[in-house]
């Protein structure tokens, strides 16, 4: 958290300074997980400072929930595990629960200036996909058991990624897991040992993607849905591939 906070520090150091060269930005876009980035986790309490801040200072908290929502970090919004409440909220990549292009943003109703009719054009309200959306919402989204499982599974991989982080470290390669919920990730400092690690999982028939700004994270996006057996099962391709390059 001390790295966490310092960002902090300074942030609201330049708000509050009027000799800081910072005018009060409109708003703070955020991802409460970065994906893109390497699966970096914002701290629950990192997550609540930074939306005091934003109150005290009239500005908007946006959260960028459109790689991390949808259930993926094991709560609907990834930012419900910090207890917060954004102004705006974007959302899309499994929204539509049927593979389809949709995306939404979610503002506050005092936030919505738009007229009626007068934001519209041929790509937008993509029927198919709002039915396909509205039926995934009803089939898991009306209670916590789709939620729960998802945060179960996710506790499978984060045993899993440590297991594998610490083999690796063992053999000199230093290696960390990081991530929440299903939304995972092995940071093996070097985008060369991470592509060894997925070039050898592909040839094994698992397809697993980096992240990162050297392509240095390893990243679990597997589906939500997954069955406890297909789960195991690209874990255990993993675990061989890792080992694999752990002992060149």
């Amino acid at each position: 958290m001390g790295e966490h906070t310092d960002t902090l520090d300074y942030f609201e150091k330049l708000l509050s300074d009027k000799s800081g060269g910072l005018d009060i930005p409109a708003g703070v876009i955020i991802e409460t997980v970065q994906g893109e980035g390497g699966i970096n986790v914002a701290g629950l309490e990192w997550l609540k400072r930074l939306e005091g801040i934003c109150r005290a200072h009239d500005i908007l908290l946006i959260i960028d929930d459109i790689q991390a929502g949808c259930g993926r970090t094991g709560k609907f919004f990834s930012f419900e595990h910090a207890g917060i409440t954004p102004d705006i909220i974007t959302n899309s990549k499994s929204l539509s629960g049927f593979g389809l292009p949709f995306a939404h943003v979610l503002m506050r109703p005092e936030l919505d200036k738009w007229k009626p009719g007068q934001y519209n054009g041929t790509f937008r309200g993509f029927s198919l996909a709002m039915v396909t959306a509205t039926a995934a919402l009803k089939k898991y989204w009306t209670n916590d058991t789709f939620e729960r499982d998802v945060q179960r599974k996710g506790r499978i991989v984060e045993e899993r990624f440590q297991k594998l982080a610490a083999h690796l470290t063992e053999h000199g390669m230093p290696a960390s897991e990081r991530g929440r919920g299903l939304m995972r990730g092995i940071d093996v400092v070097s985008g060369d040992i991470a592509d060894k690690i997925t070039s050898k999982a592909f040839e094994h028939g698992l397809v697993i993607e980096t992240s990162g700004q050297d392509g240095e994270v390893v990243k679990c996006l597997c589906p939500l849905t997954i069955s406890d057996e297909d789960l195991l099962e690209g874990l255990d391709i993993l675990e061989m591939c890792v080992k694999a390059v752990a002992s060149e």
